[in-house]
């Protein structure tokens, strides 16, 4: 090619370079200008973020810093015044969670304290980069300013948040009220805590890191107790902040205290119960049993603390025979387990054991459910009624069986109770009386037989009035339209009850009558009896003083034969005893009149005694006999008539010398006794038959010691007299042996008024 080719086509090269580096010129200036344009848009819209994510983060008093990978920390970014209160954070932390958080992205949540307040130190990993993120704590009062942090506030129940260390950071005005609190603020330079115990649980809560509850009780300022429940729940993310609630359940605990002690009342009572009692639950378990349960069935008290079933409890009833004997067992267990369903209380049931024993069994639904039993023993009751209406029965039949019409009145006035002879006796049907009722309509059925108003209206005042005063027994007697004399009378029953008894009485009264005109006459033949006693008496006296005399005076003549002496001597010893036999008799009649009186006085048994053996010795001895007489030394003189007592000696002693005979022995004994002395006369003689014995002091009784005669009925009634009693001892064929008992002072009632005398 040639020079000026190759220098052309240099040339048109050189052009074309030039155009084409002038053309990459301007396309590359205008792109740059482009870029510089996107550059500078991003720069401002970066500046613009930036700008707003430092206001977000000033906006906040929350602190962050990056965490480079070898667990270093870079510049603080967050509010100035939050990054100033900052100092070292690095020993804050815990390098080693720094280091995991940097290099394997462990999160963490931590509570520190940093200078001179304590933060919420967060550590989260984020596209490659670890930030930690720091708040103050104080920032959680904050929240009461929220809609949930002034209902937290308002609310009644104390509540309060404690931090890691255990120091308070927040609380409510309820827990300021009730620790006396002015502020928050007060509280924490005081130190003031709720409740050591509430502070534990929420340790225990922050530890860990579980909610926690408690109980506790506490004493108000005006000295009330008080029961609180403490729940504790620990703040998440392990920040060891607990929020601690305090809820009021004084209420619910002395209710349940009430309950308890009502439970137990409840309990105790029904063990004071005399009747078994046994409550099995829902789950047909025994939930209670009192005492007499145990006690009724013979139970180990062990077993039944093991809550037995029901159907546990029949078979081991049913094995100690203790259960009534059925031929289907199954289906009589499987019908008492069936009251479990029922919603009303079964009727009352019997169980009859096979040792004798009869139960009530009373089954009712238990208000809580399962079954209430109730057992009751009734042996006893059904025998006292069994008791009982036979004695109705008894007595209906002897109310029956008696002649006098009786009516029993309750204290209503209402007919309770009539014989048949009440019927019969007012000539009414049991109809008519069952109808009638009441005493008004059955005084009115007899006012037709006894038409006597006071009589009525005074029995009705017995039967309807409860005034004490007037249920006083009373009687009395009327007269009925057909002439019968009817008595009647009241008796108040103890039940309130009144009886009413009417009798018959005319043949009564009829002989009642007889008898008083008998008892005149008697009278009037005693009368004659005791005047012709008296005027025979001294007729035969005069008499016979006459003969007793003259044959005392024959007997002294000196020309008189030795027989005619004898023959007079006879005559005055008959004479004498007829004398004395006229005596006895006025004296029994005297006595049997109540005229005879005693003239007391001291009686020295020794003399007295001694006369009357003296007096009667001669006779004794004229029959071959002998008398002995045993006064003991110092025997006291007694109170008495010093004559009668003679008297009934000298009776005694002549009835001995009667029955002696040759070789015999008479004995007359005093002794003292208790309050008494007794005075013995014995003989050896032929006794009394035992027949005779009780009749021996009869008076005119023929008997084998001498005939009729006063003289022992004499002796008896002058002992008696005295207050004293005379008794017979005797065997026949070895003698008999009479006794007196005199007491010390005559107690008789014909004693004449006198002074008493000294010994």
């Amino acid at each position: 090619m040639a020079e000026a080719d190759i220098a052309y086509v240099a040339a048109a090269g050189a052009a074309g370079l030039a155009l084409a580096v002038s053309a990459w010129t301007w396309r590359f200036t205008t792109r740059a200008a482009a870029a510089r344009s996107l550059l500078a848009d991003h720069t401002a819209e970066l500046q613009g973020d930036l700008a707003r994510r430092e206001a977000a983060l000033a906006a906040f008093s929350d602190v962050r810093m990056v965490v480079h990978p070898d667990g270093s920390l870079g510049h603080p970014l967050g509010d100035a015044e939050a990054v100033a209160a900052l100092s070292d954070v690095g020993q804050a932390v815990d390098a080693a969670a720094l280091t995991a958080l940097a290099q394997e992205g462990c999160p963490f949540d931590r509570i520190a304290t940093i200078g001179s307040r304590t933060w919420r130190v967060e550590g989260r990993a984020v596209a490659g980069q670890a930030w930690l993120r720091l708040s103050p704590l104080e920032a959680v009062t904050e929240g009461t300013e929220s809609g949930l942090g002034l209902l937290v506030d308002a609310s009644p129940v104390p509540t309060w948040v404690m931090d890691a260390s255990g120091a308070l950071a927040w609380a409510n005005r309820a827990w300021l009220t009730e620790t006396r609190s002015d502020s928050l603020d007060a509280a924490k330079a005081q130190g003031l805590s709720f409740d050591r115990g509430a502070d534990a649980v929420a340790a225990e809560a922050a530890r860990l890191g579980s909610r926690h509850e408690g109980f506790r009780w506490t004493t108000a300022a005006d000295g009330r107790r008080r029961a609180w429940r403490i729940v504790a729940e620990p703040a998440p993310g392990g920040t060891g902040a607990v929020t601690v609630f305090a809820i009021d359940t004084t209420d619910v605990e002395e209710t349940r205290d009430a309950l308890r002690r009502h439970v137990t009342a409840h309990d105790e009572t029904l063990n004071h119960l005399a009747d078994a009692v046994a409550i099995f639950g829902p789950s047909k378990r025994l939930a209670f049993h009192n005492t007499a349960f145990q006690t009724l069935f013979r139970l180990d008290p062990a077993w039944l603390d093991e809550r037995p079933t029901h159907a546990e409890l029949l078979d081991r009833l049913r094995q100690r025979r203790l259960l009534p004997e059925v031929m289907d067992y199954a289906g009589w267990k499987a019908h008492e387990l069936d009251f479990y369903g029922e919603a009303k209380a079964s009727p009352d049931d019997s169980w009859s054991l096979p040792d004798g024993r009869t139960l009530r069994v009373v089954r009712q639904p238990h208000p809580l459910g399962g079954i209430l039993l109730i057992f009751s023993d009734i042996t006893d009751e059904l025998k006292l009624r069994a008791r009982f209406n036979a004695q109705i029965q008894v007595q209906t039949a002897t109310l029956d069986k008696l002649n006098d019409a009786v009516a029993v009145f309750g204290s209503d006035g209402r007919l309770r109770l009539h014989n048949e002879a009440f019927e019969a006796f007012w000539g009414l049907s049991a109809e008519q009386l069952t109808e009638a009722g009441d005493f008004e309509a059955v005084a009115s059925l007899c006012k037709a037989s006894l038409p006597d108003p006071a009589l009525w209206l005074g029995l009705k005042a017995r039967v309807a009035d409860p005034d004490p005063e007037s249920r006083v027994p009373i009687s009395g007697e009327g007269r009925t339209g057909d002439g019968r004399i009817a008595a009647w009378q009241t008796r108040p029953l103890p039940d309130g009850a009144t009886l009413v008894a009417f009798s018959d009485v005319t043949a009564r009264r009829e002989l009642e009558q007889a008898l008083a005109q008998r008892e005149a006459a008697l009278k009037e033949s005693q009368a004659l009896k005791r005047e012709f006693v008296g005027s025979v008496s001294y007729e035969l006296r005069t008499p016979l003083t006459t003969i007793v005399g003259y044959s005392e005076l024959l007997e002294t003549l000196g020309d008189l034969p030795e027989r005619s002496r004898q023959h007079a001597g006879a005559i005055r010893v008959a004479a004498s005893q007829l004398a004395r036999s006229i005596d006895d008799v006025l004296d029994m009649a005297q006595i049997d009149a109540g005229e005879m009186e005693l003239s007391l006085g001291d009686v020295h048994l020794n003399d007295l005694l001694t006369q009357a053996g003296d007096r009667i010795r001669a006779r004794v001895e004229g029959r071959g006999a002998t008398l002995a007489i045993t006064i003991p030394a110092g025997l006291a003189p007694i109170r008495a008539d010093g004559r009668r007592l003679g008297q009934v000696v000298d009776h005694l002693l002549e009835n001995a010398a009667r029955a002696v005979s040759e070789g015999g022995h008479v004995a007359l004994i005093a002794a003292a006794g208790a309050g008494e002395v007794r005075i013995r006369v014995e003989d050896t003689g032929r006794g009394i038959s035992y027949h005779l014995q009780a009749h021996v002091f009869d008076r005119f009784v023929k008997r084998e010691r001498g005939g009729p005669g006063v003289g022992l009925a004499l002796v008896k009634a002058i002992v008696e007299l005295h207050g004293g009693w005379a008794e017979v001892e005797s065997e026949p064929g070895k003698g008999a042996a009479f006794i007196l008992h005199l007491p010390l002072e005559a107690a008789g009632e014909a004693a004449m008024p006198e002074l008493a005398l000294g010994s």
